[in-house]
């Protein structure tokens, strides 16, 4: 089985930064894409960020130039550096692991941006 665990959410003023942080433990070796998504109320789940085993990033565009995401393969981490928060971010943020088509998915982790 796989397991991922995120953490590092919580409440933080428009402005302000946080990071969150994947685990991922288990059967799974080499993984391909790690990513980051998240899911605000009465919305669809979106894609904020994901990088490949080769450090290939995609950011959605309402992220680009605040967010960076980074992986440490051997650890099986991802880290989302979120910077600049605003209102519009707050959702529950997911980790996913893409290992060639077959998708693997935290629990979440919520963040709130409010003043």
């Amino acid at each position: 089985q796989v397991h991922l665990v995120e953490s590092g959410g919580g409440l933080v003023q428009p402005g302000e930064s946080l990071k969150l942080s994947c685990a991922v433990s288990g059967s799974i070796d080499s993984i391909y894409l790690m990513g980051w998504y998240r899911q605000a109320p009465g919305k669809e789940r979106e894609v904020v960020a994901t990088i490949t085993r080769g450090g290939h990033t995609n950011y959605a565009e309402s992220v680009k130039g605040r967010f960076t995401i980074t992986r440490d393969s051997a650890k099986k981490t991802a880290d989302l550096q979120m910077n600049s928060l605003k209102s519009e971010d707050t959702a529950v943020y997911y980790c996913n692991v893409d290992d060639f088509g077959i998708n693997y998915w935290g629990q979440g982790t919520q963040v709130t941006v409010s003043s």
